[in-house]
């Protein structure tokens, strides 16, 4: 919070500065509606036909949100007895972010920053409620994808112009959907067909030799619907660099990427009760690996890298692929029955030292079937059951060019399968609660579990809604941690999962008919944590902590005038390490997911697409290992995102990301970009 207050004065100007823009884009709104532009009638006509009114923009458009991750069926905001916070494909377009890891930014619940960079490429970290990234679950059209070789899911491959909404479920979701919920979930819904044949096609150029092309194609034909994309990405990011805290300033190198994703998704309606879906994404992308800039002495040693790779290279070629059948029950509304089939193959290879010395490469295969149905069996009542199985292989190996000699350092594989259930009642209209369990089996000696959860939410008065939450979690082990094998360490097989326990209790209140509060107040526990342990001769994987974090999750949204609107959210996150094998690190703060974060900003939005609005994003200081004698102080930014729509087919965009060139780093030794900006234009017909 120091940071915050530190770049009030910032705020200051951002704030007059934006007031006088609103004012501005106002004035030119207005005149915009006065000049003859192509069929002015019909503008006109569904600018006053789109726009609605308060209590809608504000409260009703909230909490109408549709989400799936909450229940593992369709529903909204309101329905949930859990917090959950969504970002829209619209919304994600006006922020001007390129891929999944971009557009978490603004949302509570979550750290999205990462460690280890801001451009586009960026790998990314996702912290949630105290856990790290291995402990938070990744969905795609409700399926998880996480890497069970390795343990997490690199959220910058998947680019942004495939989705139709991201949703940030905090607090654990093993009860619906196994292992890795420990800390939450994220759920990425990717776009249906449109009703009409649609193409949408862009072009963005950005700072240190951004290129974007993006072209999609949907619509439908008698009983058939498609999508298919193309997104390309190419940047050079050798962008000047300084580390305050070393007084040293350089160039960042060898940080380049390309990136050739494609998406295909095919629709098919079998008669009026049957739904066929395949959908497959292929996600290539090519980049520099740039490590650490080179730290001068004396800081060298202190928590800072001194590694600077300027030919490593970093390789990603990957399938997800599922096939999905939607069978309508009973009368058609009430009970719905869902198989999905997924493949996919994740490879990633990495080609490393000065004369590239050596190659490693990760392979994954993962096969798995998803069956469920969901029923609405009585007026009040709703029972959603079914099954998961998941294969996954995976294999890691490194090959040295130097001896012609190629190590595997594990090539395994583990099944998963689980039975779930999940049941909801509405006592009266005021009143619902909801109780699930699930029992996972695995290939693992220690890897079946019970993850039972109940929910509760009583509606107060108009205005007032209290809920309350219990899940238990768990993560298995990855295939690394069991099995993996190197000169200095070795796997263990004996591992047990790790145990969470999430508790959360909170409040919707309407403000009036102009603004929505929700606030969360969340513990969240993590036992059985794995850990590796130097203390032995040779260093292996053990269960040893124990960490317990407990905060706060506040988002306050406002409408102030017509099409001007506010937001603001806050996470307090206070995570803490009761037991480990390493004492000096007991009743420490643990190491990055603790720091608070704040997001605010103000907005011009009309219903004919136009936008601009100012953001903040401010994350406080948050140590830097679990004994915490090193630390970052945190850091604010201020951003511009504009969306001008030229004519009914052609739209402009923009952003300035971090006006006022903040210097900071995510990770000792790994700095920001400083200001950015980037321009782009759209077309759809």
């Amino acid at each position: 919070m120091r940071n915050i207050l530190f770049n009030c004065r910032w705020a200051v100007r951002v704030i007059a500065c934006s007031i006088g823009a609103m004012t501005t884009l106002i004035l030119w709104n207005y005149a915009v509606c006065a000049v003859e532009i192509p069929q002015p009638e019909k503008f006109a006509q569904n600018t006053d036909e789109q726009e609605p009114d308060i209590e809608l923009t504000v409260i009703d458009t909230l909490l109408n949100q549709p989400v799936f991750s909450p229940f593992r069926r369709e529903g909204t905001v309101r329905d949930s007895t859990r917090p959950v916070y969504v970002i829209t494909g619209e919304e994600i377009e006006a922020q001007g972010a390129r891929n999944v890891r971009e557009a978490l930014r603004f949302l509570p619940g979550i750290l999205p920053d990462g460690t280890v960079g801001t451009e586009v490429n960026a790998l990314s970290g996702q912290f949630i409620r105290g856990s790290n990234s291995e402990q938070v679950l990744i969905l795609l059209d409700g399926r998880p994808i996480n890497n069970l070789g390795g343990g997490s899911f690199d959220l910058s491959e998947i680019t942004s112009n495939i989705i139709k909404r991201i949703e940030v479920l905090p607090g654990g979701g093993s009860t619906l959907y196994g292992s890795s919920a420990i800390g939450g979930v994220i759920s990425i819904i990717t776009r249906r067909p449109t009703e009409k044949v649609t193409t949408q096609a862009g072009v963005t150029f950005g700072a240190y030799g951004l290129n974007q092309q993006t072209i999609n194609n949907s619509g439908k034909s008698g009983d058939i619907g498609w999508v298919l994309g193309y997104n390309r990405i190419q940047a050079e990011n050798n962008y000047p660099f300084a580390i305050p805290e070393a007084d040293f300033e350089g160039t960042r190198k060898n940080n380049d990427v390309l990136y050739n994703n494609f998406n295909v998704k095919l629709e098919a309606n079998l008669g009026k009760r049957n739904t066929l879906i395949l959908s497959s994404l292929y996600l290539g992308k090519e980049q520099g690996v740039p490590g650490g800039v080179p730290i001068p002495e004396p800081l060298f040693g202190q928590g800072y890298s001194n590694s600077l790779t300027e030919r490593d290279r970093k390789y990603t070629d990957q399938v997800l692929t599922d096939l999905t059948w939607n069978s309508k029950l009973g009368s058609g509304n009430d009970s719905l029955l869902t198989a999905k089939l997924y493949a996919d193959f994740l490879n990633t290879r990495f080609d490393s030292g000065a004369s590239f010395s050596a190659r490693y490469d990760n392979e994954q295969n993962s096969y798995g079937i998803q069956a469920q149905h969901s029923w609405n069996f009585a007026k009040n009542q709703v029972l959603v059951y079914g099954f998961d199985y998941r294969n996954t292989s995976a294999r890691n190996s490194t090959f040295n060019y130097l001896t012609d000699q190629k190590t595997t350092s594990y090539d395994d594989s583990i099944s998963q399968g689980a039975l779930f259930a999940r049941y909801e009642i509405n006592f009266t209209p005021d009143f619902t609660m909801n109780f699930g369990l699930r029992q996972d089996f695995s290939s693992l000696t220690n890897g079946s579990f019970t993850s039972p959860s109940v929910g509760a939410k009583l509606v107060l008065t108009d205005s007032t809604t209290l809920r309350a939450n219990y899940i238990r979690n768990f993560r298995a082990p990855t295939l690394f941690n069991l099995y993996a094998r190197g000169s200095s360490f070795v796997g263990n097989p004996d591992l047990k999962p790790e145990k969470g326990d999430s508790y959360d209790i909170g409040i919707d209140q309407k403000l009036w008919n102009f603004g929505l509060l929700r606030l969360t107040y969340f513990s969240n526990t993590i036992s059985d944590l794995i850990a590796y342990n130097f203390v032995v001769p040779v260093g292996t994987y053990e269960n040893i902590g124990l960490v317990r974090t407990t905060g706060i999750e506040a988002v306050l949204n406002v409408q102030f005038a017509k099409n001007i609107y506010g937001f603001v959210n806050y996470t307090l996150n206070n995570p803490r390490i009761l037991s480990s094998a390493n004492s000096a690190e007991e009743g420490n703060e643990l190491r990055f997911a603790g720091a608070d974060s704040l997001n605010l900003g103000i907005s011009y939005e009309t219903p004919a697409g136009l936008y601009m609005g100012i953001l903040m994003h401010s994350l406080g200081a948050y140590p830097t290992n679990n004994t915490n004698t090193e630390s970052l102080p945190g850091y604010t930014t201020f951003d511009l995102k504009i969306r001008v729509p030229l004519n009914n087919n052609l739209v402009f965009t923009g952003s300035v990301d971090n006006i006022f060139n903040q210097r900071y780093q995510l990770f000792p030794g790994y700095p920001d970009a400083g200001r950015v900006f980037q321009i782009g234009l759209s077309s759809s017909f």
